[in-house]
C-alpha cells in the first residue's frame, strides 16, 4: 500500500502497524512531504530475505524507518528467548543489508535501552554500551538490537551510506500490546487495573517490589525524535553522537513502578488496593537514559506521563483493545 504523491521521496516504515511504527506514520503523514510505502506482515515478511530483496529491488525506496521487531515484557522475554533473538536478528540483517543493496542512502534503526549493562551508571550515557553484563531476562533481545546498531555503523564505514540509530527508553502510547502475558509494564498494568475496576475487585497484584525506577516516553514523542534525527545534516548527526554512532531518546524523568501503578489506578479510576509481590522478578533496578546528546540537537519531549497515560487509556477503550462494559463507559473521576 502506498500513499501520497509519486513525486515525493518514497519512505518505507517497517513495522507500521506497531505502536512505534504507527506513530512514525502519523508524524510523516502530518508533515505531508513524503510518499509513504507500507507493507503488512502478510504482504512482506521481513524474516524472508528473498522477499525483502525483491521489495527493495523494485520499490525505489529513498529512506527507511526500521521499527519492526518482536517485542514483549519480562515474561515474554523469559519464555521465548529463541524467537526474540532469531526474529530480531533476522529482521535487522535483512532490512539493513537489502536496503543497502537496493540503493537506500538513509535509514533509521530503532534500538532499545535494554542494550545497556544491567548495572550501568545512571543516567546512562551512550558510551556505556558493552561495558558490562546485560540484564539476563532480556539479553537475547538486547543482543539482536546491538547487532542491528553495529550493522548500521559498519555499513556506514564500509559503504559510505547514512544509516543512523536511536535508543529509546521504555515506550507506551496508542496501539500498544495489551496481551495478558506478553505486554510491557504500562499496558500490563493498565489492563490489570482496568479489569479490576470493571470487576470491582478489592485488590490488584503487581509483579515485583515496586521499587525499580523507570523512565517512560510516549510513542508520539519518539516519532518526532526519529524525524528530527533523520532531518539532521549528516555531519551534525555524526558530531552530536560523539563517536557512539547512535543517540539516546528519553523523557528525562523517572518514576518507581509503585508510583506508576498508583498513577495508572488514578487514571483508570480504580480505588482498590495495589499489592506488590516481591517474589516476582524486578528486572533492572534503575534505568534512565542520559539524553544530553539529542537534547543538544534541539529536540525535547512534549507529552507528560499523566497526560500520555490518560490519552493512551482512552485510545485503548475506544479502539477495543480493552473490553468495556456499559457501566464502565463513564469517564473516571
Amino acid at each position: 500500500m502506498t500513499t501520497m504523491s509519486d513525486a515525493r521521496p518514497r519512505v518505507f516504515v517497517a513495522g507500521h502497524r506497531g505502536m512505534v511504527g504507527s506513530a512514525i506514520v502519523r508524524a510523516l503523514a502530518a508533515r505531508g512531504d513524503v510518499e509513504l510505502v507500507l507493507r503488512t506482515h502478510r504482504e512482506l515478511d521481513l524474516t524472508e530475505q528473498r522477499d525483502v530483496r525483491h521489495f527493495f529491488a523494485t520499490e525505489r525506496i529513498s529512506q527507511v524507518y526500521l521499527a519492526a521487531a518482536r517485542v514483549g515484557g519480562i515474561h515474554a522475554n523469559n519464555v521465548y528467548p529463541a524467537e526474540f533473538i532469531q526474529q530480531n536478528l533476522t529482521i535487522a540483517a535483512n532490512v539493513i543489508h537489502e536496503a543497502w543493496r537496493g540503493g537506500v542512502e538513509q535509514l533509521l534503526f530503532l534500538g532499545s535501552s535494554c542494550i545497556y549493562p544491567k548495572f550501568a551508571s545512571q543516567p546512562i550515557q551512550e558510551s556505556a554500551l558493552l561495558t558490562g553484563a546485560l540484564e539476563p531476562t532480556n539479553a537475547p533481545y538486547a543482543i539482536a538490537k546491538i547487532a542491528g546498531m553495529m550493522m548500521c555503523d559498519s555499513y556506514n564505514r564500509q559503504y559510505g551510506v547514512d544509516y543512523r540509530s536511536v535508543m529509546p527508553t521504555n515506550l507506551y502510547g496508542p496501539g500498544d500490546n495489551y496481551h495478558p502475558e506478553n505486554s510491557h509494564v504500562i499496558p500490563a498494568l493498565i489492563r490489570r487495573i482496568h479489569e479490576a475496576r470493571l470487576a470491582d475487585a478489592p485488590e490488584v497484584a503487581v509483579w515485583g517490589s515496586g521499587a525499580p525506577m523507570r523512565e517512560f516516553l510516549h510513542a508520539d514523542d519518539l516519532a518526532h525524535a526519529c524525524l528530527h534525527v533523520m532531518d539532521l545534516p549528516q555531519a551534525s548527526y555524526r558530531a552530536h553522537t560523539q563517536g557512539a554512532g547512535f543517540l539516546n531518546v528519553g523523557s528525562g524523568e523517572e518514576v518507581s513502578i509503585r508510583q506508576l501503578a498508583l498513577l495508572i489506578a488514578r487514571v483508570v479510576g480504580y480505588r482498590g488496593n495495589i499489592a506488590f509481590d516481591p517474589t516476582r522478578p524486578d528486572g533492572t533496578p534503575r534505568k534512565m537514559l542520559d539524553c544530553g546528546l539529542i537534547n543538544a540537537t534541539g529536540w525535547q519531549p512534549q507529552v507528560s506521563l499523566e497526560s500520555g497515560l490518560r490519552s493512551t487509556y482512552q485510545e485503548a477503550l475506544s479502539s477495543g483493545r480493552l473490553s468495556v462494559e456499559p457501566e464502565a463507559l463513564a469517564t473516571p473521576t
